[in-house]
């Protein structure tokens, strides 16, 4: 019965009201959800909530605000479907529901010690920008720390303003697929920044997010510099529906990535992404 009222609990989505909306990209905004009645745990680094514009339906979206802190929710989303538009487009004023947090967590207190290594494709900042608050705010437990980032354009780049403030206590290297007149910086996809990061492969934990092609190619430099697998840590997407691993969406392989990540070891989940039509 504790069982069954601990589903049912998590599948109730709870009000929360749109604080704040901004403007990433064209296509890209960050919100900040305040709750209506009551707040939600605290969510850790890599979490992600189930979000749901009443009337439209449900999608899974990580949290990009800074981790295990009470306080609102912040939420970065892309609008790629009916569902994402609708959050997109909500105004401030205006109610979503949420369920979770789900999943599990980056695992940036257990690569304390060593170096850190963010490796980002476009949106996929957003579930690592907590990796990166947290590893600045805790400088002293690390090594060198550093932000590897890339998307299509100048204008896909999410959080450019954070940049400076980031550049103070760590490396940050961006780079762009194509570019016009006016960049003057990296052109190329992101795996190719691994190669010239500075950090010691024997003692780093790599944090990777992006497009799944571009996490297979980041993987592989990050193993050609020696990074263990163990300690290459990618975050994968699958479509979900439940978020406690009730509906069998999200399978890949043995594992369901709403309940057992979504993020994975690359020794983890490695022979499952061989399989393409899985």
């Amino acid at each position: 019965m504790a069982e069954l009222a601990y589903e049912l609990g998590a599948m109730a989505p709870s009000p929360f009201r749109v604080a704040t909306r901004e403007q990433d990209t064209a296509d890209t905004w960050t919100l900040t959800l305040e709750p209506v009645a009551r707040e939600l745990a605290p969510v850790g680094p890599g979490q992600f909530m189930m979000v749901y514009p009443f009337g439209v339906g449900e999608v899974p979206i990580s949290v990009s605000g800074p981790p295990d802190e009470p306080g609102p929710v912040v939420l970065t989303v892309r609008a790629v479907g009916a569902v994402s538009r609708a959050i997109c487009g909500a105004k401030p004023g205006s109610t979503l529901g949420l369920r979770g947090p789900f999943g599990n967590t980056w695992p940036i207190a257990a690569a304390e010690g060593g170096d850190v290594v963010v490796v980002a494709g476009g949106i996929g900042l957003a579930p690592l920008r907590p990796v990166v608050l947290r590893a600045l705010r805790h400088e002293r437990a690390y090594g060198r720390i550093s932000v590897l980032y890339g998307a299509r354009t100048p204008s896909d780049l999410l959080y450019p303003a954070q940049w400076a403030t980031w550049r103070r206590r760590s490396t940050v290297e961006v780079t762009v697929d194509a570019a016009g007149s006016g960049w003057r910086g990296n052109v190329g996809v992101v795996p190719t920044l691994v190669a010239g990061a500075r950090f010691d492969p024997d003692h780093t934990t790599a944090f990777v997010c992006g497009p799944e092609i571009m996490m297979r190619f980041a993987a592989e430099a990050l193993r050609a510099r020696g990074v263990p697998s163990e300690r290459i840590m990618l975050s994968l997407e699958r479509h979900m529906q439940c978020g406690i691993g009730l509906c069998g969406h999200c399978q890949l392989g043995p594992t369901l990535i709403c309940r057992d990540g979504p993020v994975y070891s690359l020794a983890e989940i490695e022979p499952w992404l061989e399989v393409r039509e899985l």
